[in-house]
């Protein structure tokens, strides 16, 4: 599934306020400044932050 360019334009992360990026092999939106990882469900981002998942990178 494609996550439409024109939402990643608009969306952002709830902590930082910067761009998230979308990767697709996971099916997330990554906030690498945060280092969390937002899950796309049904082909809706989840920008919560309890819903989100800690990463290393």
């Amino acid at each position: 599934m494609q996550v439409d360019p024109r939402m990643l334009e608009i969306l952002v992360c709830p902590l930082t306020k910067v761009p998230l990026v979308y990767d697709a092999l996971t099916q997330e939106l990554i906030s690498p400044q945060a280092k969390r990882a937002f899950p796309i469900r049904n082909g809706i981002p989840v920008i919560v932050l309890s819903h989100a998942r800690e990463i290393d990178s």
